[in-house]
């Protein structure tokens, strides 16, 4: 068992067990940038439960139109104001929805690149500026980094710069295409920007315009697993997992 897990069963986590009750099947809705931590957590939680988890994970706005199309889930992980809204017209109790971690935006290059300068504005700006082609969330998927940047990139004054170089991502880590090549910086979530193991993450965007964001999970109004459903809330929110999220590029909310 790898060293996340591990941390995780030597916590004492996921106490919750199957205890002579039939499993349930559960479907977990994800945004990307929790999805690492799920990658951790569920593994553990089939484990001690007994219970099968399907994850589906996307940006934001896709799991919103999703659930407006009728996809049915059991628990789901979205940001704060999404799910106050999905709580106003019934889809989720709003009673359940708990906060589980928050996260800032970054930067990643390839291992071999210079080290972009992050430290101030202006200098993150003349970094966007001598960059040669810029990978991020394509904002009209429904991205929270990709709307995020956009308001960053305008603020400082640099969107039509960024756009004539922009290699748009529609889904996944931002960070695959400096892998690949494709672009010389990737900036995205922290947490996304992690999972790519080939390139170098370089830190987080200057605190003057750094965009956080809460990232809170809640039941589904009509699931029919509620029990499991509470259970597996219970587990992605316990507070013995701020070791993982810190790993993973998150913070406790």
């Amino acid at each position: 068992m790898k060293g996340a897990l591990r941390l995780l069963l030597s916590a004492g986590l996921l106490l919750v067990g199957a205890s002579g009750a039939s499993a349930a099947d559960l479907k977990l809705m994800t945004t990307g940038a929790f999805r690492p931590v799920v990658q951790d957590v569920v593994p553990v939680f089939e484990k001690q439960t007994g219970n099968k988890v399907a994850v589906v994970s996307d940006t934001a706005g896709a799991l919103i139109r999703r659930l407006r199309a009728g996809e049915a889930f059991d628990v789901i992980v979205l940001t704060s104001d999404g799910l106050d809204a999905l709580a106003d017209i019934g889809t989720v109790t709003g009673d359940s929805i708990t906060p589980l971690a928050s996260v800032g935006i970054g930067a990643a290059v390839a291992r071999n690149a210079p080290q972009p300068d992050l430290r101030t504005v202006d200098a993150f700006r003349e970094t966007l500026l001598k960059a040669h082609r810029i990978a991020y969330m394509d904002p009209s998927v429904g991205s929270t980094s990709g709307n995020a940047l956009a308001q960053i990139f305008k603020k400082i004054g640099v969107s039509s710069e960024v756009e004539r170089k922009a290699v748009l991502v529609k889904s996944g880590p931002a960070g695959e295409a400096v892998a690949r090549g494709e672009a010389d910086i990737a900036l995205q979530q922290a947490s996304e920007l992690r999972l790519v193991p080939t390139i170098r993450f370089a830190g987080l965007l200057p605190a003057a315009i750094q965009v956080y964001t809460t990232y809170s999970g809640a039941i589904a109004a009509a699931t029919h697993e509620k029990d499991a459903a509470n259970a597996l809330l219970d587990a992605l929110s316990d507070p013995a997992l701020e070791p993982v999220l810190k790993r993973r590029g998150l913070e406790a909310p």
